[in-house]
């Protein structure tokens, strides 16, 4: 079978392929030209799917480093940021980061732990990018494995229309009331300079260090030496060094483009715990048993695409991709501030070799088109794992798919469109998978738009679900090797109404409609007690089942140089719950999310004003208590964000200055969480610093 698939692939490969092309050839002018999940580069109003766009102009009004920053005022999306690992994840629809695929002009990014889902937002840096592309629901046919509650698509910057294009940039910014210009707050520089050499060759090259100094808060930070629990940070210090580079060449349908992104990371850890020893050497000391994280990530994309036989299109993309987290345990010793007894071990890494490509255009009427696909990807996984008695062992696992995909655009007239998919993926870990989708899309009169769309799709099992293993004090928390993929179906219906007026003002209203099941959910449960120690051991096993509605509504009203835009969703999850002794009720939740956002220029000025809000409203979960699951709830939350931007001396020079977070969230309540030991109680959800204010400087050199 493999033999065969490589066959295929080859002569695929010959024919050459790669990501979508980010220019589109028309006559007309379009508003918003989207990739996600097309043949081909087209209108926003042509896409069969529900394609929903973050502007660059977002991104800087919000003077954004990372993904983070963005996606905290996006509807139905929640990052859960976390203050001791220092990671940012996301959750769409109440589904973690394991079901939402995070792409790079399409192909999917890899992190320590997996391929495109469960990404660090805070490593995914914005540097470069043009705008953002989101797509809700099962994406299965499209991009395979965990595109189950939706994807996310950056699309980079991959020309200039200037021979020169030179960005320099600073911002400085507290945290919450702490900054100092080198020890304090959070120290951002970055540098792009591309380079157009003539119509067909184009090169950029940038960097950028995000320097975050942590956050004390009730803390006293890495000198403080009584032991009484309050050293360290309770936001750690984290260093971020993001480079990359582009080469690109276009030439008639011909193009190419290399594509190069690298990360380092350093996030410092220092233990709350304050010890006491006493020598001969030293004396009387203090000391704490501290460590380092550090990430590394390296990822190459080649890009091919172009046209066959002066009719097929066809696109190739081959990436390799490594990223790996090391750790650098040591004690430090509080009363000469000097390091001891440093040991760095590589605690988990993930290798991936892939590529993907598509051919379409087969027919020269163009009521209807197909496009067929490939995606082959090498996982070469690595974690230590802890067995009996603290002892550490690594794990290396290779995991691979082999993925062929066929997709139809059917217009049965120039109204109505249909477009239907199916995907066949070879696992070697696991059974072959399917996934199937149909799009429709109907155009009535007056800017009227109807879409819906039925999907079905699969997430396949992570590493640490696999092979993790936890063995302390008589515990015992295991992977399962024998886990099945959680399969997925989603349906979507959506509405959209443009309306323009003569007197230049245009309203934009939709209204969409969605639901989410996924069967065999993976969840930790207990199994069995072990004959030797009597203690409890606890595997992950597909035992769960969770359901989701959801209704959300868009609108924007836009006249002169006023935008405004307004958001509401009502969501519904159901989440049956097993561990194998008692389960949770399958009744639905409910949470009230609201959004609204507004961008004012004053031309005369040069200057935009704009402000970001976001309610997020009361969510409720399950958790395990002594002898049932029982209801959780965590307090709704506000988020504010402002800011203004002017542009001097030709707009060669920028100012941005704004506030975070202006209504000063830093922890919300959460109900009932310590039930289960016996008491009920309620805790603080971490969700954020609090209020911090900024100040960005950019000079643009455009020649």
């Amino acid at each position: 079978m493999k033999i065969k698939l490589l066959l295929f692939a080859g002569f695929v490969c010959q024919i050459s392929f790669a990501q979508q092309k980010d220019t589109i050839a028309s006559r007309e002018k379009l508003s918003e030209v989207v990739v996600t999940g097309q043949f081909e580069p087209q209108s926003i109003k042509k896409s069969v799917f529900n394609v929903r766009v973050i502007s660059n102009q977002d991104i800087q009004n919000l003077a954004a480093n990372n993904l983070s920053d963005v996606l905290n005022q996006y509807l139905n999306i929640t990052v859960r940021p976390s203050s001791t690992s220092g990671r940012s994840t996301v959750s769409l629809f109440g589904l973690d980061a394991q079901y939402f695929k995070i792409l790079v002009d399409n192909v999917p990014l890899v992190n320590e732990g997996g391929l495109g889902n469960n990404t660090d937002l805070s490593q995914i840096n914005l540097n470069d990018v043009d705008h953002i592309e989101i797509v809700e629901g099962s994406m299965g046919v499209n991009y395979g494995a965990n595109a189950v509650s939706g994807v996310l698509n950056i699309i980079t910057k991959k020309s200039s229309k200037y021979k020169w294009d030179i960005n320099a940039a600073v911002q400085e910014e507290t945290v919450n009331n702490e900054y100092s210009l080198f020890k304090e707050g959070r120290h951002i520089q970055s540098l792009r300079v591309a380079h157009t050499f003539s119509k067909n060759w184009f090169i950029s090259v940038g960097a950028n260090r995000n320097d975050f100094q942590g956050y004390l808060g009730d803390k006293n930070g890495k000198d403080y030496f009584e032991n009484d629990t309050s050293r360290g940070y309770t936001w750690l210090p984290k260093d971020q060094l993001n480079g990359s580079a582009l080469l690109s060449y276009h030439k008639d349908n011909f193009r190419f483009f290399y594509k190069f992104e690298y990360l380092d990371e350093k996030v410092d850890y220092y233990n709350s715990t304050v010890q006491s020893g006493f020598s001969s050497a030293l004396g009387s000391y203090r000391y704490a048993e501290d460590s380092r994280y550090f990430t590394n990530r390296y990822f190459h994309n080649l890009n091919v695409t172009g046209k066959l036989f002066s009719q097929l299109n066809y696109n190739v993309s081959a990436t390799h991709q490594k990223q790996q987290r090391d750790v650098e345990d040591f004690r430090y010793y509080l009363y000469t501030k000097t390091e001891a007894n440093n040991i760095t071990i590589k605690d988990q890494s993930m290798e991936v070799l892939s590529s993907t490509g598509t051919i379409s255009n087969f027919f020269s009427d163009k009521t209807v088109d197909l496009q067929l696909g490939y995606e082959f990807v090498n996982n070469q996984g690595y974690s230590l794992v802890q067995e009996a008695n603290n002892i550490f062992v690594p794990v290396r696992k290779r995991l691979e798919n082999y993925d062929f995909f066929a997709s139809s655009e059917i217009m049965a007239s120039d109204r109505f469109s249909i477009k239907p998919g199916l995907r066949f993926s070879a696992q070697s870990k696991f059974k072959n998978q399917y996934a199937s989708s149909i799009g429709l899309r109907y155009l009535f009169d007056k800017g009227l738009e109807v879409r819906g769309s039925y999907g079905n799709g699969f997430r396949t099992p992570n590493f640490d679900e696999l092979y993790s293993k936890q063995i302390f004090d008589g515990h015992f928390f295991t992977g399962n090797e024998n886990l099945i993929p959680e399969t997925s179906t989603s349906y979507e219906a959506s509405v959209k109404k443009l309306t323009i007026l003569t007197s230049g003002f245009q309203l934009s209203n939709t209204i969409a409609v969605s639901y989410l099941n996924v069967d065999d959910r993976i969840d930790m449960a207990f199994v069995r007690t072990n004959p030797d120690t009597g203690s409890p051991e606890y595997e992950y096993i597909n035992i769960s089942k969770y359901k989701m509605w959801n209704f959300s509504t868009m609108n924007q009203f836009r006249k002169n140089n006023l935008t405004f835009n307004i958001g509401a969703s009502l969501i519904g999850i159901s989440q049956q719950i097993d561990n194998l002794v008692f389960s949770s009720s399958d009744q639905f939740l409910y949470s009230f999310n609201l959004n609204a956002s507004f961008s004012y220029t004053i031309s005369k000025w040069k200057t935009i004003v704009s402000g970001y809000y976001k309610y997020n409203g009361r969510t409720q979960q399950f958790i395990q208590g002594n002898s049932e699951y029982i209801i959780s709830e965590i307090a709704p939350s506000n988020w504010l964000d402002t800011s203004i931007r002017k542009n001097f001396f030709e707009n060669k020079f920028e100012v941005s200055i704004g506030a975070r977070n202006i209504l000063d969230v830093t922890n919300v309540n959460q109900t009932r969480t310590s039930e289960g030991a016996g008491h009920a109680s309620a805790s603080n959800l971490m969700l954020a610093y609090g209020r911090s204010y900024f100040l960005k400087l950019a000079y643009n050199l455009n020649l």
